[in-house]
């Protein structure tokens, strides 16, 4: 390889780009592309080189990808591509097409081995669906001589040609579906699994004929093909999963959410987490079982969206069982009807009280919002009816406390339920990369229940160690959210996990981590040269927004009060507005409710001819007003260029008209804006830009110094020839 000295390059046609061409095994061809040429004159001019005889019979494709290049997607070839003469999607179609119908199998084999990475590409589908080569694979497909090997290459090319979304999946006869159903069922192939298990999730999806999937498929043989090989077909099975849970009805969701809450299924599901993540497939497995997740929590919305009838009695029966259990050791009503109640000096009333109701009369009343409605009523019952203990204590620790500082059970559960279905999405769609699922969900009959238990003592513990009362409840659930959020940030793998997490998150630890947060943030803001640079930067252009708002605010022009011998006159006004070309200001006089336009202000005052603007104490009108013991602070006066150095006097309405005009005029005679509201937006308008330039190094850790510049080359002679 020879050193050359480096030469200016030459101008040269942006339209054309050198690249190179190879065919088979010969000597491949630098040529010059022309993204003007037709790709069919290009492929003419190329067949010389290689003797070929048809053109029409070829075409260029990528050598990364195999795709073909088209009219569409030339644009892709840049300087330096290598693409490849092969032949085109017709030809190869027809090709493929020939040797699949002949029968043999060893022809067949050969060919379908290339079908599914030729597939992919959707200028050959196209042509091979054309062609009838789609219904050539069904029907190879449910021919029962052939083997896996020709089944499994089938099984993938039919994939990868449904794939595009150019045919209907509504074209596939129940024969067909039956034929995937018995692979998932009967086959040893995982691949063949996999290929089937896709097939029938577009089936449920997106055929008429979804019932013969949800009717044949049962949970069972899914749950048997997780346990067989959780690493190689999990992905595929729990996406079928997925779409037979949204296609099934109200009752069927329910059924399938509490099989998958059973311990056989749960501990597959653990299986499926710890497979995928030492195959490193975890995140199209996490994908998955978000969606799941998404799903079964997504049962939750009808309670959380359901208001509870006050006088429902199932309702009624569980409030009354929080009392008891709180209140009556022994769990049996001592008052039971409505009489001896009356008669016992309203005790019920009193123990809502202290259970936290807002409604210590009818407590049902409390749950009427939604979200949470019916569902808080149902974490509370299950917290008091399974964590007896600590529900007690919960209940009675606060009963003892100051009224001032006591923690409300009821209001502090019903809004937890609240922040706990906001952060967990509940009754949102999954999105469409989403990957936020969490294990600890897996791991229990009722895991959302046995969430808020944990959380709702967590919540107590906090409220008791900021000292919180009734008026800081807002403070007290913005530190939950945050325990909450940061502890399940690391996917704890069980609820038991979650619970030693969220404990260590206590309310000083909380404060503190958010200090350092501050702190850092700050630090770096403040400090690094890049954000000094950037802010350096940004200046002028913040500087020019402000001055353009003002501008634009004299524009529109103020309506001021007249004042005469230090007074001001009773409905009596004149307007001020500045020309649109910022040349001149105009002025006279216009009633209270009118805005005059330009044309109807007689007095104007040219903007060049403006000396100074007096400002305060310095303005000939606010003298007047000092003698007659009036405070003014907002008056500001213009001095005309005249040997009588008349002013325009001006007493704004208010600080930030006062602040404005100041600004705007000061801006008009190239001085300094001077007021507290321009050091105010300057402020806001920077922060903002810079937390939004920002944006894209969220995580980043933002060095306080610039990394060393590289010592320069030896030479600077960077053009080779080889």
């Amino acid at each position: 390889m020879l050193l050359k000295t480096a030469k200016m390059p030459a101008i040269r046609d942006s339209h054309v780009v050198k690249i190179a061409v190879q065919f088979a095994s010969e000597i491949a061809q630098l040529i010059e592309f022309d993204q003007r040429q037709p790709l069919a004159a290009i492929i003419q001019n190329l067949c010389p080189y290689w003797t070929i005889q048809d053109p029409e019979s070829y075409a260029l494709r990528f050598t990364d990808n195999c795709f073909y290049v088209t009219e569409k997607n030339r644009h892709e070839v840049k300087n330096g591509s290598v693409l490849r003469m092969a032949h085109s999607p017709s030809k190869m179609a027809s090709d493929i097409l020939e040797k699949l119908q002949t029968g043999k199998v060893d022809e067949m084999m050969k060919v379908l081995k290339d079908l599914p990475g030729l597939s992919q590409d959707i200028t050959f589908a196209l042509e091979f669906i054309k062609e009838q080569g789609l219904d050539l694979i069904v029907s190879i497909i449910e021919e029962p001589k052939f083997g896996e090997n020709i089944l499994n290459y089938a099984l993938s090319a039919f994939v990868k040609l449904m794939y595009h979304g150019t045919i209907s999946w509504d074209v596939l006869q129940p024969s067909f579906i039956q034929r995937n159903i018995a692979f998932i069922s009967t086959s040893n192939n995982k691949e063949i699994i996999q290929s089937a298990l896709t097939i029938l999730e577009n089936v449920v999806q997106n055929s008429s004929n979804h019932a013969l999937v949800e009717r044949d498929v049962t949970l069972e043989m899914l749950l048997k093909l997780l346990q067989d090989s959780p690493s190689t077909s999990a992905v595929n099975t729990i996406a079928l999963i997925n779409a037979l849970f949204l296609k099934a009805d109200d009752a069927k969701r329910k059924v399938i959410a509490a099989t998958f809450s059973s311990k056989q299924y749960r501990s597959v599901i653990n299986s499926v987490i710890t497979a995928g993540t030492g195959t490193g497939t975890i995140t199209e497995i996490a994908h998955q079982l978000y969606v799941l997740q998404t799903l079964i929590l997504g049962l939750l919305e009808q309670p959380m969206k359901t208001p509870i009838d006050p006088q429902d009695q199932d309702a009624q029966d569980k409030i009354k069982e929080l009392r008891r259990i709180a209140f009556e050791a022994d769990g049996i009503d001592p008052v039971p009807d409505v009489t001896a109640r009356r008669q016992h000096g309203g005790s019920y009333s009193t123990h809502y009280k202290k259970l936290g109701f807002k409604c210590d009369i009818n407590p049902a009343q409390d749950f009427m919002e939604v979200p949470p409605g019916v569902l808080a009523l149902d974490c509370m019952v299950y917290f008091a009816r399974n964590y007896t203990q600590n529900y007690t204590k919960v209940v009675h620790e606060n009963s003892c406390r100051a009224d001032e500082h006591e923690c409300p059970f009821g209001r502090t559960s019903i809004e937890l339920v609240k922040v706990l279905c906001d952060i967990l999405r509940i009754g949102e769609s999954s999105l469409e990369q989403g990957q936020d699922f969490h294990p600890m969900f897996f791991t229990h009959d009722h895991p959302f229940e046995e969430f808020f238990c944990i959380c709702i003592v967590v919540l107590n513990r906090t409220w008791k160690d900021m000292r919180a009362t009734t008026e800081d409840f807002v403070k007290v659930f913005s530190v939950v959210r945050e325990q909450i959020t940061r502890s399940i940030t690391g996917r704890p793998a069980s609820l038991e996990d979650f619970k030693t997490k969220i404990n260590t998150f206590t309310y000083n630890t909380i404060t503190t981590l958010r200090q350092q947060e501050r702190t850092s943030r700050e630090e770096c803001e403040s400090t690094a040269s890049a954000i000094v640079s950037l802010k350096e930067k940004i200046t002028p252009e913040i500087m020019s927004l402000i001055k353009e708002q003002r501008l634009g605010y004299l524009v529109v022009g103020t309506r001021f009060s007249k004042y005469s011998g230090g007074k001001r006159e009773r409905d009596k006004y004149w307007y001020a507005r500045l020309s649109p070309n910022h040349k001149v200001i105009h002025y006279g006089d216009c009633d209270e409710k009118t805005v005059p336009t330009l044309e109807e202000l007689n007095n104007k005052l040219p903007v060049i001819d403006i000396r100074q603007m007096l400002v305060g104490k310095e303005c000939p009108h606010m003298k007047e007003m000092r003698a007659k013991k009036s405070t003014f602070p907002l008056g500001f006066s213009l001095v005309a260029e005249s040997s009588d150095q008349q002013t325009l006097d001006f007493v704004a309405p208010d600080e930030a008209t006062f602040n404005y005009w100041t600004d705007g005029i000061n801006a008009l005679l190239d001085q300094p804006m001077l007021s507290k509201q321009k050091d105010e937006d300057f402020e806001t308008l920077l922060s903002m830009e810079i937390k939004l330039r920002l944006l894209d190094t969220e995580g980043v850790d933002i060095s306080k110094d610039p990394p060393p510049i590289p010592p320069e080359p030896e030479n600077y002679d960077f053009c080779f020839d080889s």
